[in-house]
């Protein structure tokens, strides 16, 4: 659950960083893809994390 809450922020806030700096669709959508991977890679060691503590 977490890993796909950080996929969603993670894409939401590339976006919007895109098109705050003036980027068409195609930069909005590459920014959007790299934020969710990253947001993916945050959300997964989070989750390990958690495990590991419980």
């Amino acid at each position: 659950m977490i890993v796909i809450f950080g996929l969603v922020a993670g894409a939401v806030w590339a976006a919007q960083s895109a098109r705050k700096r003036g980027g068409n669709r195609k930069d909005i959508a590459q920014y959007a893809a790299v934020g969710a991977i990253l947001g993916g890679l945050v959300g997964l060691f989070v989750t390990i994390g958690v495990e590991k503590l419980l």
